[in-house]
């Protein structure tokens, strides 16, 4: 009777509370209204098969909407993706720029990175679509081994092992020595840990030059980049060059057409890409325990890390314009190429380095200081170094060739024969032509310093600079014990009663 008394009946009172909930479901699912109105903007991509609808659509890293449907764009080959965006969102400008980018391993799909543009370009208004060439597909495995072959990919392999080693591992009693005291003892990854402490002064500074380098309008670098792309089209436009480049460019694409057998053989051979991928990962998996390591070292850093994130943002304001696509991005895709050259210079630097640091040693701690003794000869001494005694020697040949006639240099030497037997000893000079004898006409005196029986072993595996400075004026240079040379006369020659020299 109450009912009837209401003018509402058991059937309308259940029909209504089903419809209540259905729209209650409806808005706890949806999580929007359903009259509400919502910006929606429409992409034109190459690719969309990673896009499904419902995947979040994000500005900054910040859920901005969500993807309502992905289809062919018109009679074209192209994809069409549209977009639904929330209230309150920043508004689109013309040049926005789309990506699809993989989401969190937890999270699964892929999802929309969504650019807003530059404030100074005209508001997109809802319905609009961004073109093509604002789009960017994302990056897929099999082109990544497409664009690093075999032998990059080793090289990178061993650049990464490399410096997993070059972070974790303890440096060596060598490297400890040439070390600054304030990192002795520390690996790669804790002595990083430090340098934490002095970065955010460090991107201050680097935050003031970058703010320089860019100009006061921020467009510097652009403009120098801009006239160099119009000096390079002016070299495009001469025609002789132009001519021999086409030429030249036949006559490759007829030697490719030559070699179209051993093509077709490399194209064969492409199927142990996978096999080398597998071995790519097996030596991937390798470097990451040493990563790891030096992750869990450089955690202890991260205390510092807020105050670095302060001082890093002015330099990152002023970093994103000098590294966009026109300024430095540009020119890191030119640099790709040397990545190759660049890891093999790495891995052979770890060889060559320490052997140029020993000879830098050998020059600094053994050679130099040698020449810069002072040879002690008695009377004759010049009381100078001995590599300015060598110069000394040379000039005093020049000016001992002079003549007084006007004719030029001449050579002085001593006649030839004569009743004293001179024997050299065996001379490397020589070679293999052994111990070499001559006839003087006067006896020697002396040889200074004395000429040793035998040549002393040369130890190749004993590096120079651990060998000590050498004694030039040991005992096997010094004759009496005053250091001057003997007053004696020399024997008398045959024939000669008086011991006097004729």
């Amino acid at each position: 009777m109450r009912w009837a008394e209401r003018g509402i009946g058991p059937v309308k009172a259940s029909l209504l509370a089903i419809a209540l909930l259905a729209v209650a479901t409806y808005f706890v699912f949806t999580k929007q209204l359903p009259f509400a109105h919502h910006y929606t903007v429409t992409a034109v991509m190459r690719n969309s098969n990673l896009l499904v609808q419902g995947s979040p659509v994000r500005v900054g890293g910040v859920d901005v909407g969500k993807v309502t449907a992905v289809g062919r764009y018109g009679d074209t080959d192209l994809a069409k993706v549209t977009m639904q965006l929330d209230n309150g969102h920043q508004p689109l400008h013309a040049d926005a720029t789309l990506r699809v980018r993989p989401r969190l391993f937890l999270e699964g799909n892929f999802y929309v990175d969504l650019t807003t543009g530059t404030p100074s370009s005209p508001v997109m208004h809802s319905g609009a679509t961004i073109p093509v060439n604002h789009t960017f597909d994302p990056v897929q495995i099999d082109q990544l081994f497409d664009v690093f072959p075999g032998d990059i990919r080793a090289r990178l392999q061993r650049t990464l092992v490399g410096f997993g080693q070059a972070l974790d591992a303890p440096p060596s009693a060598a490297d400890n020595a040439r070390q600054d005291p304030a990192v002795r003892g520390l690996t790669g990854g804790e002595a990083l840990n430090k340098a934490l402490a002095t970065s955010p002064r460090a991107l201050r500074d680097s935050a003031i030059v970058s703010d320089a380098l860019t100009g006061p309008n921020g467009r510097a670098l652009s403009r120098t980049i801009a006239g160099l792309a119009r000096a390079t089209d002016g070299l495009a436009r001469s025609g002789s060059q132009l001519t021999a480049l086409v030429s030249e460019f036949d006559q490759t694409m007829r030697a490719t057409a030559a070699q179209q057998q051993g093509l077709r053989r490399t194209v064969a051979l492409l199927g142990p890409t996978a096999a080398n991928a597998d071995t790519a990962f097996d030596a991937l998996d390798q470097g990451l325990p040493a990563t790891e390591r030096f992750a869990r070292a450089i955690a202890t850093g991260i205390p510092e890390l807020p105050a670095t994130i302060t001082a890093a943002d002015p330099w990152l304001a002023q970093a994103k314009p000098l590294l966009s696509g026109s300024e430095l991005g540009g020119l890191l895709r030119e640099l790709v190429p040397a990545t190759g050259q660049l890891a093999q210079l790495t891995h052979a630097s770890r060889q060559f380095l320490p052997q140029i640091d020993a000879f830098d040693r050998c020059i600094s701690d053994v050679f130099l200081p040698t020449g810069n003794i002072a040879v002690s000869d008695g009377a004759l001494s010049t009381g100078v170094a001995n590599y300015q005694e060598f110069w000394y020697a040379i000039a005093g040949q020049a000016a001992e060739g002079q003549g007084a006639d006007g004719n030029g240099n001449f050579l002085r030497i001593g006649a030839a024969g004569g009743p004293f037997t001179i024997e050299t000893g065996q001379t490397n000079f020589y070679g293999r032509l052994g111990t070499k004898f001559a006839q003087a006409d006067l006896p020697p005196l002396r040889t200074r310093p004395s000429y040793p029986n035998s040549v002393p072993v040369l130890q190749r595996s004993v590096p120079c600079y651990t060998q000590p400075v050498p004694n030039v004026n040991g005992p096997a240079s010094i004759g009496p014990a005053d250091g001057s040379r003997p007053n004696a006369p020399p024997p008398a020659l045959p024939n000669d009663p008086t011991g006097k020299i004729g």
